[in-house]
């Protein structure tokens, strides 16, 4: 298994060994030992399973006060994967990094808590599972417009699909007040 640094600290891609024959195919999805050595020393809580047709954008999501740490692979079709550091004191805050990711290719993607998440599917439909270090909680989530030009994500769809919530998402400037002081649970 081999860990991958992006340009943002702490998202890593992942590469798994996969081990074909005529037969099919075997690897490894997570290993706690080896993703601890790979740097990834995190509890996961839930998985999840999400199909999306084409055209679809999901995203920029993140919650609040129990941040996610996310581990992502596409088990159908392709999607453009992408993390944003939302942490106001960090040192890349607002900076993104986007990673195809596919079924063909068995890469999977692990987001650290504190960043915003967002996909597009590439072609005709995918089917995303991911781990996630905290549960799902609707009251904590907060979504940020897919295109902020602050951001300045380089999506390779121009015309998306999107959620009601997720095309009245505001800018991350908006949220800023709520990412500096945020609830306390």
């Amino acid at each position: 298994m081999r860990f991958l640094p992006t340009d943002l600290p702490g998202v890593v891609i992942v590469e798994p060994v996969v081990h074909g024959d005529p037969r099919g195919f075997f690897l490894e999805t997570f290993h706690r030992g080896k993703f601890a050595g790979g740097g990834i020393d995190v509890e996961f809580v839930q998985d999840n399973h999400s199909k999306s047709a084409g055209g679809i954008l999901r995203g920029l999501h993140a919650q609040l006060t129990k941040p996610q740490g996310k581990l992502l692979r596409v088990i159908e079709g392709a999607i453009f994967d992408v993390a944003v550091d939302i942490r106001p004191a960090s040192s890349t805050y607002r900076r993104w990094v986007g990673v195809e990711l596919s079924a063909e290719s068995f890469r999977q993607l692990y987001i650290p808590p504190g960043f915003a998440h967002g996909f597009c599917v590439l072609g005709d439909g995918a089917q995303v599972v991911y781990k996630c270090t905290e549960l799902y909680d609707q009251a904590d989530e907060i979504a940020i417009a897919w295109n902020d030009s602050d951001i300045g994500i380089a999506w390779p769809i121009e015309q998306p699909t999107l959620s009601a919530r997720d095309a009245a998402a505001p800018r991350l400037r908006e949220l800023e007040p709520r990412l500096l002081s945020p609830p306390r649970t």
